[in-house]
């Protein structure tokens, strides 16, 4: 037996349908909009269609629609029956377009477009134009600026869960390669360190195995001391080899032990002649720093190789501190002692190369006329305070000039409308007609007579598809018989000819039947 098939959801394009379809049929029949004929609605309730089926694909389209659609229904782009389209099909615009010049320049044509019409086609084009500017600030701008919002947080928000997730792997990389730096680390301190004790002991059984008065066994037994002190040495150096993760891992950040003078100090006690010459009287580097670490490797490293490979010979060790870092020179002499065994190279000072020259220091090692020489020059490091706020200091900026835009166009468009709602509530209480100045008139009065109760202006937007229609070849005029403002209210009509009052109506408001149009008509009479 088939399964039967979930009911599929509703497309939400077709809610959006209905929902801006409902204003645009209501709108008319509750008295927010002048008449239209009935195949105009279904016109633009069959263009929302398409402009909601293209909504998700061409949002800019929609757009361009619902304008066209509210210049058909009123020069100044304000209405009813249109309105939230615009407003919803704004936003969506500022939600699913992901740049803000296409935009931007279809509000310009839509703001053009709308002066073009007013200027043509309008009744009274400054109020006109003062509605249009407003409706398109509020109605269109204001929508896309916040679907632009919207878009730009689900972007953040999207973007904070990836930062997240890479951050969390990151870390585990960073866990992962702390253990085998900090691994690397302690082969290369034991390395130096136990490399340079043994090599001390190496020089002392030496020392010990050329001292005079000392019996042939003893002798014996300080070489062997010396042999085993020397193959301990490089079997310590093929382990280390082992547990080192590169040669190019960058000097350890621990502060040092003991200062250079303790190191020259420590080997002269083990019976290495070392002569300690500092050059200068510029700072040295600064204590339990990386230089200060990284040059206290270099000397120990030196000194070591001169115990293993130049036993006896005079060593000198010449540091110059200077502002811009420290410079160290450990030079040594040719063998004064025979019978020295020759050690396999290391990596001790190809790493202490790679080290040096990783911070922007200089290394050279190589012979120096009889001998060796060793000179390394590093930098001084230092560490750069960064501001506290310097870090929020563009977001910062970034949402005052975002608070600054968005107030200057607030400000804009509350003028704009503030001057629209005073020029309408200016034009309309001027062109009312008192019932009781109306009832006076007769067919017949002269115009000049006529004139003397008249208000001062007439009315901008006349009620020409509910008035009767008009004597031949007479001039009609409207006004208002009440100052009501944002209601539908009833109009005169007077018309004149040939200088006099020829006929006058009364075109009652929106919603108001003939029978109550009769009894009005009998009651101004």
């Amino acid at each position: 037996m088939e399964r039967p098939r979930p009911a599929r959801a509703p497309d939400g394009r077709a809610l959006l349908w209905a929902a801006l379809a409902l204003p645009a049929l209501t709108a008319d029949r509750l008295g927010l909009n002048e008449p239209r004929p009935l195949w105009q609605q279904l016109a633009g309730v069959a263009v929302l269609a398409v402009a909601a089926a293209l909504s998700r694909r061409l949002p800019l389209v929609t757009f361009g629609l619902a304008a066209a659609l509210s210049f058909t229904a009123a020069p100044a782009l304000f209405t009813v029956s249109y309105g939230p389209a615009l407003g919803v099909f704004a936003l969506l615009l500022g939600l699913r377009a992901g740049r803000a010049r296409p935009a931007v320049l279809c509000f310009a044509a839509v703001g053009c477009a709308g002066t073009a019409r007013i200027v043509l086609v309008g009744v009274d084009p400054a109020p006109e134009w003062l509605v249009m500017t407003g409706t398109l600030l509020f109605g269109c701008v204001f929508p896309w600026l916040g679907g632009r919002y919207w878009r730009q947080s689900r972007e953040l928000a999207e973007a904070g869960w990836l930062r997240a997730a890479r951050l969390e792997d990151e870390a585990r990389f960073a866990e992962e390669r702390a253990r085998l730096r900090e691994r690397a680390r302690i082969a290369q301190d034991m390395h130096d360190s136990l490399g340079h004790e043994l090599s001390l002991i190496a020089l002392r059984a030496g020392a010990l195995q050329v001292a005079p008065g000392l019996a042939v066994e003893h002798r014996t037994a300080a070489a062997d001391l010396r042999a085993a002190a020397a193959d301990a040495t490089d079997r310590l150096h093929r382990i280390i080899g082992v547990l080192r993760e590169d040669d190019d891992e960058p000097a350890p950040l621990a502060p040092a032990g003991e200062t250079l003078e303790q190191l020259v100090a420590r080997a002269v006690e083990s019976g290495l002649p070392v002569r300690y010459e500092p050059v200068g009287q510029g700072p040295a580097a600064e204590p339990g720093g990386v230089a200060e670490r990284l040059l206290h490797r270099v000397v120990r490293e030196a000194l070591t190789n001169a115990a293993r490979h130049a036993p006896g010979a005079a060593v000198t060790v010449a540091v110059t501190g200077r502002a811009a870092g420290t410079s160290v020179t450990v030079t040594n002499g040719r063998a004064a002692q025979d019978g020295s065994r020759p050690s396999r190279g290391g990596t001790g000072l190809l790493g202490l190369r790679a080290a040096v020259t990783a911070i922007g220091g200089t290394f050279e090692a190589g012979p120096h006329k009889e001998g060796f020489r060793v000179r390394a020059y590093v930098p001084e490091q230092r560490t750069a305070v960064r501001p506290a706020g310097s870090a929020r200091a563009p977001f910062t900026h970034a949402r005052r000039r975002f608070a600054v835009g968005l107030g200057a166009a607030a400000g804009v468009g509350v003028v704009l409308v503030g001057a629209a709602f005073g020029w309408y509530a200016y034009a309309e209480t001027h062109s009312v007609l008192e019932p009781a100045a109306y009832a006076k008139l007769r067919p017949g009065t002269p115009v000049a007579d006529v004139e003397r109760v008249l208000p001062e202006r007439d009315v901008n937007d006349p009620p020409d598809e509910r008035a009767p229609a008009p004597p031949e070849g007479a001039d009609c005029r409207y006004y208002r018989a009440s100052g009501e403002l944002f209601v539908s209210v009833d109009h005169f009509r007077l018309c004149f000819d040939a200088g006099r009052l020829v006929a006058k109506d009364v075109v009652p408001g929106l919603g108001l039947s003939g029978e109550g149009r009769e009894e009005y008509e009998e009651f101004a009479r």
